[in-house]
């Protein structure tokens, strides 16, 4: 079993910055992998960022790519995300997500899920 709590969201102006993070319990953290993933108002969930078990490949949805980066620790249990150059279209619930194994960029994949933390960006 392993639980995620996400922390770091809340009210930034466009072209701010926030760092989220994501710290989990549980002795399989290093054999996890970590996706991140967010859920606007009225939209499907979609995927945002995903590393691999040992840090050594990372993905991005498209819509982040440059400016946003999924870092881990594993001593430390957890996953973090640096979001620059943040949009309005940024905002959403972002959640932590962990999977037994590799990595994935379907949340279908994964087993265990964040409470999710609140980030909206204002124009």
């Amino acid at each position: 079993q392993v639980q995620l709590v996400e922390s770091g969201g809340g009210l930034v102006q466009a072209g701010g910055s926030l760092r989220l993070s994501c710290a989990a319990s549980g002795r399989t953290f290093s054999s996890s992998g970590m996706g991140w993933f967010r859920q606007a108002p009225g939209k499907e969930r979609e995927f945002v960022a995903a590393i691999s078990r040992s840090s050594s490949s990372t993905y991005y949805a498209d819509s982040v790519k440059g400016r946003f980066t999924i870092s881990r620790d594993n001593a430390k249990n957890t996953v973090s995300r640096q979001m620059n150059s943040l949009k309005p279209e940024d905002t959403a619930v972002y959640y932590c997500a962990a999977r037994r194994g590799a990595s994935s960029r379907s949340g279908a994949d994964y087993d265990y899920w964040g409470q999710g933390t609140q980030v909206t960006v204002s124009s």
